[in-house]
């Protein structure tokens, strides 16, 4: 099985830095949930 190339993975906007994030392997099953590109982000909401 071939590994999808980085351009091809999904991505979303980080709504406290404003960065790009693109989905990882560990957000498999809560990708929908996820909205924050780190902790340190998700803590200073």
């Amino acid at each position: 099985m071939k590994k999808p190339k980085k351009s091809d993975l999904p991505t979303k906007v980080c709504p406290v830095c404003s960065l790009s994030f693109t989905w990882r392997k560990k957000w498999e099953k809560s990708w929908e949930d996820v909205k924050y590109c780190s902790e340190k982000c998700r803590r200073n909401k």
